[in-house]
């Protein structure tokens, strides 16, 4: 198993390492892909994020827009949830 070593770096108000490129090419992700990240026993584990087939009909960019909505009004939703 291959090893690499990473400072942790600022990145505006954030924190972040590199990856070396062939350690993503082992893994399937390239620029632009989107990655979920979990902590699991003090461990960092990423995931390329899976796409979701969207139903007949319904386009990519209506999602976005759905899910931005979602994000936004996040606690008014969880709100009607206990009523």
């Amino acid at each position: 198993m291959e090893q690499f070593e990473r400072k942790v770096t600022k990145i505006g108000n954030s924190f972040g390492i590199t990856i070396p490129t062939e350690l993503l090419k082992q893994v399937g992700l390239a620029l632009g892909d989107e990655v979920q990240v979990e902590v699991k026993d003090r461990k960092i584990v990423l995931r390329k994020k899976e796409q979701v087939a969207l139903p007949e009909g319904v386009d990519a960019e209506f999602m976005e827009i759905l899910n931005d909505v979602i994000k936004e009004h996040d606690k008014a939703f969880k709100g009607l949830v206990d009523r």
